[in-house]
């Protein structure tokens, strides 16, 4: 069955102790339950705040050089994700609406490359 990232999108500034509240949390719980009672969940989990993330580029010497933050600029970043398995796009993308509605944010859905 195909695998999809349904991954969840906040703004830089975003602070999950002002902008969630017990609804969201109950919401999002749900949503995991329902995943997993669907039986389409290979991974979930959230992200620590981007400060937290590091990046590696690799030099022209070869060497990977470590740095603090996020590897793209932008304003926005992924705060977590699902990794599901869903018969199509379609269903994958029913999953996506209803993370988007729970998590209260812009949602991605992104198919993963065939394991055929």
């Amino acid at each position: 069955m195909p695998q999809f990232l349904i991954a969840i999108h906040r703004p830089l500034d975003y602070d999950p102790l002002l902008a969630e509240d017990a609804a969201m949390t109950q919401e999002i719980t749900d949503l995991n339950q329902a995943m997993r009672a669907a039986g389409i969940i290979v991974f979930v989990g959230g992200l620590n705040a981007p400060a937290s993330a590091r990046s590696i580029q690799i030099q022209a010497n070869g060497e990977a050089r470590v740095t603090p933050g996020l590897y793209l600029n932008s304003s926005e970043y992924v705060g977590g994700f699902w990794v599901v398995e869903t018969p199509d796009l379609d269903d994958a993308i029913s999953w996506g609406k209803k993370a988007a509605v729970a998590c209260r944010a812009a949602v991605e859905v992104r198919p993963f490359h065939s394991r055929k």
